[in-house]
C-alpha cells in the first residue's frame, strides 16, 4: 500500500467558516481508502485562508519537504485549482513531486495517463487562472465604483475612534465614532501640533497612562502614532485606493524558514500611490482641517530637521545645501591644538559615498561663521516688520479667495443641492405612487447618509476658513513682538535662534565663493536675485567692516588679508 499526504486548500475566511476545506478533506480520505492509499493523521495537510496564486504557503511548503525526504509516494488533491489557480505554478509543482517519484492525483480531474487527459488537466489549471484574474478586476473595479459612491464598506475595516457600522435594510455602513478613542486621537493631535512633542514622546505618554489600543492588549507603537497622524479619516475624508500591490525586489525564503512555517508575501503593498489617485469617502470628522494641514507640515519639517542623535544643535542645521551638486552639507570636526573646530561637508565631495569617486569639489565651511552670517541676515530681515506683515496680508487673501478649501465649499454646496434635489425626486415619484414604500425605505437612507456626511464636512471646511482668518488676523500685534525679539537677538540661546531660523529661512545654498540665503518670506528689490551685487552689509562682513574667511583658518588671520581676497573668497547674498 502506497503512503500518500492529502492536500487540502482554501483561500477566504468565508470558505473556512462554511468549513469547505473539511468536505475536501473527508472526500480525498474516502478516496483513498477505496483506492489503496494509506494516508496518516499527520499527512492530512491543510492550508487555510492562503491564495493559490503563491507558492509561499506553510503547508505546501511541507508537503514539497516531504517529498523531497521520499516519505511520501503520492499526493492526493481535490481540483488542480486547489494546488494552484495558475497554470505555470500547477506544472511547475508536479514536475518537482514527479522528479523525486511522487504521483499526483486529482480527484476532479481525469488520470494523466492519455495525453488527451493531460490536455484536459492543462485546460482546467488555464482555466483556473483565468477566472481568478476575472474575480479580482471585478472586485477591484466594483469597489472603485462603491468608493465613488462614497461607500465606506469598500475600506478595510475603521481605524482607531471609529466603529464600523455593517449595512442593514435601513441604512447603509458607516463609521460612527467612539468619543473615548475620539479623545485620544484629538490628545495625539494636539500634542503634536500645540504642544510640539515628538512621536516618540507621544506614543510614551500614551503607554505611560495605560491608554488602550484597539486589541486591548498590545502597547503603542511609534508606527502606530505616525500612521494616525498621516489618516485623512481623522479629518472627514476617508480615502480609498492609497497604496498598490508591488513586487518585491528581494525575496529570500530558506529551508529553514520554511520548516518553522514562516510566511514572505511575495507582493508588497506599502507602496502609496499618488494622492490624486485617492478616492474620498465623507466620514464623521475628529479633528479639523487646520490641525490635520499643520500635522502633515510638521511630519515633512520633522522628516528634515528632526534632531535624532545631534549632540550639540546649529543655527542652520538641515537648512544647508550644496549650489553645485544639490547634495546636503553635513556637519563634521577636526581637532586643532586648541579647540574643536567644526565644519559643514558636501556628501558629494565624500569619495566613500560614490562608486565613481566624489562627484562635487565644494570644500568644506566653517559651522560657526556661517552660523553668524546667517544669523546676522535674519536679524536684519527682522528690523524690517512691514515685509512680514505684507506677507501676512497677502495669505489672509489667499485664503479666502483661492485657498482650497473655499473649492472646496463650492463643491459640497453643490453636493447638498444635488443629493436634495434627489430626495425631492424620490417623495414626489413615492406620492404618485410610481415607488412603493419598500423601495423608499431602501434608497434614501442613503440619501440621508451622504447629506449628513456633506454637510458635516461644509460645517468644518466653514470653520476652517474662519479659523484662518482669525488666526492671521493676530498680525496687530506683530510689531511688538518683533520689537522684544531684535532686544533679545543677542541673547537668545541656539535652540530658539535655530526655530526662527528655520520659520524664516527655506535653505542656505553654499557655493565656492557665494552663500544664497533663500527666505520664506518674499523681499522686494531683493538684490539678491541675480541682477546685482550684494550691498556691504550682506557680503558676509561684521560691523567692523572685516570679512569672514569661511573656509579654514582663523578669523584674526582672516582680517589681516587684502580685502580684495577677502571678497573673493567670502560673499554671502540673499534671494527669495
Amino acid at each position: 500500500m502506497k503512503t500518500a499526504a492529502i492536500y487540502a486548500r482554501v483561500s477566504s475566511d468565508k470558505q473556512r467558516e462554511e468549513n469547505t476545506i473539511a468536505s475536501q478533506t473527508a472526500a480525498l480520505v474516502e478516496f483513498s481508502g477505496t483506492h489503496g492509499y494509506s494516508v496518516p493523521e499527520e499527512l492530512i495537510i491543510q492550508d487555510e485562508g492562503f491564495s493559490g496564486a503563491s507558492l509561499i504557503r506553510p503547508g505546501l511548503e511541507r508537503l514539497r519537504d516531504l517529498a523531497a525526504e521520499g516519505q511520501i509516494q503520492a499526493v492526493l488533491v481535490h481540483s488542480p485549482d486547489r494546488l494552484s489557480r495558475k497554470y505555470a505554478y500547477q506544472v511547475l509543482l508536479m514536475e518537482e513531486l514527479a522528479r523525486h517519484g511522487v504521483e499526483t492525483i486529482f480527484l476532479k480531474a481525469p488520470q494523466t495517463e492519455t495525453p488527451e487527459d493531460q490536455l484536459l488537466v492543462q485546460f482546467q489549471g488555464m482555466i483556473a487562472e483565468y477566472e481568478r484574474a476575472q474575480i479580482l478586476e471585478r472586485s477591484r473595479r466594483g469597489k472603485r465604483h462603491r468608493a465613488r459612491q462614497g461607500e465606506v464598506s469598500v475600506l478595510s475595516g475603521a481605524p482607531y475612534g471609529y466603529h464600523y457600522v455593517r449595512k442593514s435594510d435601513d441604512s447603509a455602513a458607516y463609521y460612527e465614532v467612539i468619543e473615548a478613542e475620539a479623545a485620544v486621537v484629538r490628545m495625539v493631535y494636539e500634542s503634536y501640533t500645540v504642544k510640539n512633542m515628538s512621536i516618540g514622546a507621544i506614543t510614551r505618554l500614551l503607554n505611560e497612562r495605560g491608554v488602550p489600543t484597539r486589541k486591548q492588549t498590545t502597547r503603542w507603537g511609534r508606527s502606530t502614532t505616525w500612521a494616525m497622524l498621516r489618516n485623512p479619516a481623522y479629518k472627514g475624508t476617508a480615502c480609498f485606493g492609497k497604496t498598490r500591490a508591488a513586487q518585491r525586489q528581494r525575496i529570500k525564503l530558506t529551508r529553514p524558514l520554511r520548516r518553522r512555517g514562516g510566511i514572505a508575501q511575495r507582493n508588497s503593498v506599502g507602496h502609496e500611490r499618488p494622492r490624486a489617485e485617492w478616492i474620498e469617502i465623507a466620514v464623521p470628522p475628529i479633528v479639523s482641517d487646520e490641525t490635520f494641514a499643520l500635522a502633515q507640515e510638521l511630519l515633512v519639517h520633522n522628516k528634515v530637521h528632526a534632531p535624532r542623535r545631534t549632540i550639540a544643535p546649529s543655527i542652520v542645521q538641515g537648512l544647508v545645501s550644496c549650489s553645485k551638486c544639490g547634495y546636503a552639507l553635513s556637519r563634521t570636526s577636526t581637532r586643532s591644538t586648541a579647540r574643536m573646530i567644526h565644519y559643514y561637508k558636501c556628501l558629494g565631495s565624500d569619495a566613500w559615498r560614490h562608486l565613481g569617486g566624489p562627484v562635487c569639489d565644494n570644500r568644506a565651511v566653517r559651522q560657526d561663521v556661517l552660523d553668524a552670517v546667517v544669523w546676522s541676515e535674519i536679524v536684519k530681515l527682522l528690523e524690517n516688520p512691514s515685509l512680514i506683515q505684507e506677507e501676512l496680508d497677502r495669505r489672509l487673501v489667499a485664503a479666502r479667495d483661492t485657498a482650497p478649501t473655499k473649492r472646496r465649499e463650492d463643491v459640497l454646496r453643490r453636493e447638498l443641492t444635488r443629493i436634495r434635489k434627489s430626495m425631492d425626486r424620490l417623495m414626489t415619484a413615492f406620492q404618485e405612487d410610481l415607488l412603493s414604500l419598500d423601495e423608499l425605505r431602501q434608497r434614501m437612507p442613503t440619501l440621508r447618509q451622504r447629506e449628513n456626511a456633506s454637510r458635516s464636512e461644509l460645517q468644518s471646511v466653514v470653520d476652517q476658513v474662519a479659523n484662518r482668518a482669525a488666526y492671521l488676523r493676530l498680525a496687530e500685534t506683530l510689531a511688538a513682538f518683533l520689537a522684544r525679539l531684535r532686544e533679545a537677538a543677542d541673547t537668545l540661546d541656539i535652540q530658539d535662534r535655530q526655530r526662527i531660523a528655520r520659520l524664516l529661512v527655506k535653505e542656505v545654498l553654499v557655493g565656492d565663493d557665494t552663500i544664497v540665503i533663500r527666505h520664506s518670506i518674499p523681499i522686494p528689490g531683493d538684490p539678491g536675485d541675480g541682477n546685482g551685487p550684494m550691498p556691504p552689509s550682506g557680503s558676509g562682513q561684521g560691523g567692523d567692516g572685516k570679512s569672514y574667511l569661511l573656509r579654514k583658518g582663523s578669523l584674526d588671520t582672516c582680517a589681516r588679508q587684502p580685502a580684495s581676497l577677502q571678497r573673493r573668497r567670502a560673499r554671502a547674498s540673499t534671494d527669495c
